[in-house]
């Protein structure tokens, strides 16, 4: 079977968990997977940019992407004749970007189904930009079948009303990996290192650990870095002031993540809600602890996970699993190949895809 992969975002774990699904795709007997992603895409300029066959101009900011909104005319026929050319069995969306309704209209001038991955079925309060959601969900409407990462996110879209009739597979999150696996935690020698890491927005949370943080009070042997961009808030200047706390309120570029994640022991996710976690997945890539609150498809997540310990999202309860963590951390040990993780969830979504849409 011939499947192409599509993630047309230019920023984010998007072209990385995209890039990586179709790798693992074509590591199985019997299927190849040609990758199309956002040529303005960080993944695609970096050092070690992913074989991609089919690169695609998005844009570089509102204006570009209005005049590729008004270029859809031109773009769809030559788009169309381009998957002819290719002949894909199925098609996959990745994760939803803005000009996927593009790709979708192409598909469908070509006679191709496809499928959307659905990381989630809601926005996050502070998340997105406008209309994301009302394109991604007619995106989905479209689609001739949806993937979920986890339970939790497949019941919102049943309740949604969002799968009719139609397909939805379900699959797991793999980890995400950003360069070279850092050495184990606490192998520097130093103080415990927490990590805060991603988007710093209402739903991650961070309310909740500055007071968990509070009710921790200050350990010399502790030091907790906050990593993310999102719009200044009373919660990061309440973060800044904590003794040991540095906040760095900025993008992390692609070729800066693997670096932020091996400076820390370990990540702490002290989200309120969620679907699944990027910043998991890459931190179980990295083999670093992670201490999160059991909200959404986390639980899904990393209930299995032996360097992941789970508390209730509540100021006190993360204190407690952090000051457990200080004193007793798990055993640094070494994870599972995240290529062979990646492996076994390719090989299952193909058997799902097979049994749907038969073998091309």
């Amino acid at each position: 079977m011939k499947l192409l992969v599509w993630q047309w975002g230019r920023r984010g774990s998007g072209p990385r968990y995209g890039a990586s699904l179709a790798a693992s795709l074509r590591s199985l007997d019997g299927v190849s997977a040609v990758l199309s992603l956002s040529a303005q895409s960080e993944i695609l300029c970096g050092t070690a940019p992913p074989v991609c066959e089919l690169p695609f101009s998005t844009y570089g900011g509102f204006a570009g992407l209005l005049l590729r909104i008004l270029s859809t005319p031109i773009l769809l026929g030559r788009l169309a004749a381009c998957l002819r050319q290719i002949r894909p069995d199925v098609a996959i969306c990745a994760m939803p970007a803005p000009l996927d309704m593009l790709m979708a209209m192409a598909l469908h001038r070509a006679g191709v189904r496809f499928l959307v991955v659905v990381h989630d079925a809601y926005l996050h309060p502070g998340d997105g930009f406008p209309l994301q959601m009302t394109l991604q969900r007619l995106l989905m409407r479209r689609a001739d079948g949806l993937i979920a990462l986890s339970d939790h996110v497949a019941g919102q879209l049943r309740k949604l009303d969002l799968v009719g009739g139609r397909p939805l597979i379900m699959t797991s999150h793999p980890p995400l990996v950003f360069g070279a696996p850092p050495p184990l935690p606490r192998a520097h020698g130093g103080k415990l290192r927490l990590l805060s890491f991603g988007r710093l927005l209402p739903y991650k949370g961070l309310d909740l650990l500055a007071e968990a943080l509070r009710l921790l009070g200050p350990k010399p042997d502790v030091e907790i870095r906050v990593v993310g961009s999102g719009p200044e808030t009373p919660v990061l200047e309440a973060l800044r002031q904590m003794p040991g706390v540095t906040v760095e309120n900025r993008w992390v570029p692609e070729a800066e993540v693997g670096g932020v994640l091996s400076w820390a022991d370990a990540l702490v996710l002290s989200h309120r809600e969620a679907s699944q976690s990027g910043v998991a997945a890459a931190a179980i890539a990295a083999r670093r602890w992670v201490v999160a609150t059991r909200v959404g498809g986390i639980t899904e997540q990393l209930q299995h996970e032996s360097q992941a310990r789970l508390c209730d999202p509540t100021p006190a309860s993360l204190a407690a699993e952090l000051e457990r963590l200080r004193t007793s951390p798990p055993q640094a040990t070494q994870h599972d190949d995240p290529g062979a993780t990646w492996h076994e969830a390719a090989t299952d979504l193909m058997r799902q895809i097979s049994a749907v849409f038969g073998r091309g």
